[in-house]
């Protein structure tokens, strides 16, 4: 990856407030971002799960989709575990099922799609199982 998922994911969360995708949950999910971002171990991870439970609830919010793609990405680096690579794969491929066409040429559809890879890597998939949908709407560079 050529970004740091971070970053992207405080840029992403920004966005998320600016558009007004929290709604109701957006104290709620700062909330649980803050825990997340300053503590580890058991804590952290129970403030990722809240968050993940709050996009399950936001669906159609594509920044904050965005957002929990990256932090399972944080999440991964603190603990590999399957069921977290799983679950980065899962929202990368529902992002990019529901995103493509507004995000295509973007830099957020470049980061999912090389966050994607990463986490199908770390489930030992090879980078041809890449379903060629999201990768043909990429912008194919050179002469």
């Amino acid at each position: 990856m050529n970004f740091d998922p971070a970053i992207a994911a405080r840029q992403a969360l920004q966005e998320a407030e600016q558009h007004g995708e929290l709604g109701e949950l957006e104290e709620d999910i700062l909330e649980a971002e803050e825990t997340f971002s300053s503590v580890q171990g058991p804590e952290a991870t129970r403030a990722y799960k809240a968050l993940q439970q709050y996009g399950e609830g936001l669906p159609n919010a594509r920044y904050f989709q965005e957002f929990l793609i990256y932090i399972t990405w944080q999440q991964v680096t603190e603990g590999p575990l399957p069921e977290f690579f799983q679950k980065g794969l899962t929202l990368s491929n529902q992002f990019l099922t529901r995103f493509t066409k507004d995000i295509a040429q973007t830099p957020s559809h470049d980061h999912v799609l090389a966050i994607r890879e990463s986490f199908q890597a770390g489930l030992g998939m090879e980078t041809e199982d890449v379903i060629e949908e999201y990768e043909e709407d990429s912008f194919a560079g050179g002469d």
